[in-house]
């Protein structure tokens, strides 16, 4: 039985469920459930706060785990990331009053407030940097400032409005940059086919919600420039028609570029494009 920890709350949890959902593992129904068993898929799930499964799965007490790049690198857990999920995308920026530093050389002495304590160590020890002090602190840091706890803060930074409308301005380059992703314990066997199964199944999840399948008609003349525009994954399926010289092409492609592409295959002849999205797959 496979043992898998996944986000109980938090803006992991709710991706990380319908992602689960996706590639066909049972969800638990009710919020209050800790454990189930998805005896289909030999598959047993904990639902875990985000910022403790990396401990868990680190421990070698679970199998797989998904929580946060940032979640991960602050437990110093011997744990290592094995695929990126794309969601809960997230920039860490060190931020203070106007004047106070202009890169992260400048804040050797300083005292910093962060929520994550272990990342902002490192990146800070990569620098040479040693800070003041660090306060960890669970709440919004930016009070600290205000309240004269620190001079500098460490946290999430997603347009940059919250922090101007305080007064506040990003100080250098992003400490990291962070997103939900599939952890395992490090040294693990790479070769268990019950993990390997279900990094497939996320990694198909990740496909199927990345390209559409394109289908179209064309005369054979066209073929070739059409098919330049939709090479699909491998080789698109190109299939004669009952009408003479005419053939039906059917492609791969990515999902964000389905439009401009149908554009294009007008301007080369296609006809009757059709898109269709990709529910499941395995590549």
């Amino acid at each position: 039985m496979l043992r898998i920890a996944v986000p109980n709350k938090g803006s992991l949890s709710g991706p990380a469920a319908a992602m689960l959902h996706e590639a066909g593992y049972r969800q638990r129904t009710d919020a209050k459930e800790l454990v189930i068993l998805d005896d289909a898929n030999e598959v047993q799930f904990f639902f875990l706060r985000p910022r403790d499964i990396a401990v868990y799965v680190g421990s070698g007490k679970l199998d797989i785990g998904i929580t946060g790049r940032d979640l991960l690198l602050d437990s110093a857990a011997a744990a290592e990331e094995v695929l990126q999920l794309g969601f809960a995308r997230s920039t860490f920026h060190f931020a203070g009053t106007p004047g106070t530093a202009g890169a992260v050389q400048d804040l050797d002495g300083v005292t910093i407030a962060t929520s994550y304590p272990g990342v902002v160590e490192k990146h800070l020890a990569e620098h040479g940097v040693h800070a003041g002090g660090i306060v960890r602190l669970h709440g919004a840091v930016e009070t600290a400032l205000e309240l004269g706890v620190a001079q500098v803060i460490a946290d999430v930074v997603e347009t940059g409005t919250t922090l101007a409308n305080l007064g506040l301005q990003i100080i250098g380059e992003p400490i990291m940059e962070s997103e939900g992703i599939v952890i395992r314990p490090a040294g693990a066997d790479t070769t268990d086919e019950r993990a390997q199964r279900f990094l497939r199944r996320l990694q198909s999840v990740l496909v199927a919600r990345s390209y559409v399948l394109m289908d179209y008609d064309i005369r054979m003349e066209g073929v070739e420039a059409a098919v330049a525009l939709t090479p699909g994954l491998e080789s698109p399926t190109v299939s004669p028609l009952h009408k003479k010289g005419w053939a039906a092409v059917r492609a791969m492609v990515p999902a964000d570029q389905a439009q401009s592409i149908m554009d294009e295959l007008v301007t080369v002849g296609a006809r009757a494009i059709l898109v269709t999205r990709i529910h499941a797959c395995r590549i």
